[in-house]
């Protein structure tokens, strides 16, 4: 039998934290990985103590506003910034490491990214933002498409 790969197993984590997100839209998660040891993890969702979407529903679905605009007004953190803040809150620096995540980081979340020292991210589904790729490219970040599906894993067999 043959042991799966590090970026496969980080990749299928990333999924799996994923499915704590409280977002109506779309399910995102995120892991900072250094010397393949998992340093901090992240979903997208509100604040904690703060109702979450699923509690009062979709501000940004209500106003009919599409993906990838007016995050400002969305009572959500990206996945990414969950990483960043939990990283921050344990006091764990995640200089030079790797990032693997479910979606390409937005714009903001790549600005955040770059300045954490983020040197490599992993991602597998697409996200429209032109200004986060270049971003990303013009501070040296290394980003890898990693077209992936999610492994289902039998606990009891």
């Amino acid at each position: 039998m043959q042991r799966m790969p590090w970026p496969d197993y980080f990749m299928n984590i990333t999924y799996l934290v994923s499915e704590r997100s409280t977002c109506t839209r779309r399910k995102v998660g995120a892991i900072a990985v250094k010397d393949r040891r998992i340093l901090a993890t992240g979903y997208n969702g509100a604040p904690a103590g703060v109702p979450h979407c699923m509690e009062t529903g979709c501000l940004r679905e209500r106003m009919g506003i599409p993906s990838g605009q007016r995050h400002e007004i969305c009572r959500g953190l990206h996945a990414e910034q969950n990483v960043i803040i939990q990283a921050a809150v344990h006091g764990i620096s995640i200089q030079g490491a790797e990032l693997y995540c479910t979606t390409h980081p937005c714009g903001l979340c790549a600005k955040m990214l770059i300045n954490c020292g983020i040197r490599r991210i992993c991602y597998s589904e697409y996200y429209p933002d032109e200004l986060a790729a270049d971003m990303l490219r013009e501070a040296g970040v290394i980003v890898e498409h990693f077209p992936f599906t999610p492994k289902a894993v039998d606990f009891h067999g």
